[in-house]
């Protein structure tokens, strides 16, 4: 990597976690005050509040004055192309339910990225003042301090975070699946965020996640700040990672609970 892209990078991290913390301020206040106005999206029970909207406005504006040729796609409907070679993925609440519910489990998730994958990415929890940030190749931050997955060996001493669709016969799928995990594991937790659970295995809060069917907005910035803490990311079938699904590891743990999850599914066809 040379200078420029260094730069470059460093530029787009920094800009990523202020806007970030910005957006995260105003959503924290939104919660304090009132969520005001409700909608639904793909089912009932996939929410879109008003600070969804306010917090994309908010950062969709900014990069638009800070970087006017960048491509920015939001998950509440932005979608503009650019032509610098950039594009920005944004989630403006990732865990809506949380948020709604006055759970602390949401944030706001940033990333820049190119044509050769993720450049820059930002998480910022505001119900716990967490800002974890990435550059490619530049290691990861929780609040400014260098983070690092965790060193847990063992499948079955494994901490393994998942997560659900909203779609409900895709919910069943899973957890029929989990029936033939939970037993190999620790245990398992469904914290209800993405960004979040990405930046929790790179902070070796939990030893592992998997989830399919997210958005791309869901996966770009956490999945880089997990890799950049030394975890492996890739499908089921050791493919790069994809939004339609993630596993993230500590390496240690990586192939056997590919392997794991992949029996499971198995045996979960046959459960009646």
């Amino acid at each position: 990597m040379n200078s420029a892209e260094r730069s470059l990078q460093g530029d787009l991290r920094q800009l990523g976690a202020e806007l970030a913390v910005r957006a995260g301020a105003l959503i924290l206040e939104g919660r304090r005050s009132g969520i005001g106005s409700v909608d639904t999206k793909s089912t009932g029970t996939d929410l879109v509040t008003e600070y969804d909207r306010a917090s994309e406005h908010l950062i969709v504006n900014a990069l638009r004055s800070a970087r006017p040729d960048d491509a920015i796609i939001g998950e509440e409907g932005t979608a503009e192309d650019g032509v610098s070679g950039v594009r920005w993925l944004i989630d403006p609440i990732d865990g809506t339910t949380n948020f709604f519910y006055g759970l602390p489990g949401y944030a706001v998730s940033i990333a820049a990225a190119d044509d050769d994958g993720t450049l820059a990415g930002a998480v910022f929890v505001p119900a716990t003042n967490e800002l974890f940030t990435a550059a490619r190749g530049e290691g990861a931050t929780l609040n400014g301090h260098p983070i690092h997955c965790s060193t847990t060996t063992d499948v079955g001493q494994t901490l393994l975070a998942t997560g659900f669709s909203y779609h409900p016969e895709l919910r069943r799928v899973h957890i029929r699946r989990l029936l033939h995990i939970i037993g190999e594991v620790r245990d398992i937790r469904r914290l209800g965020a993405a960004a979040p659970d990405l930046c929790y295995v790179a902070a070796g809060r939990v030893d592992a996640y998997f989830e399919e069917h997210l958005g791309p907005w869901d996966l770009a910035a956490g999945e880089l700040i997990a890799r950049e803490a030394g975890c492996i990311s890739a499908d089921l079938s050791g493919a790069p990672a994809r939004p339609a699904q993630v596993l993230v590891a500590n390496p240690h743990l990586f192939e056997p609970l590919r392997a794991l999850i992949n029996r499971a599914d198995e045996l979960s066809k046959t459960f009646t």
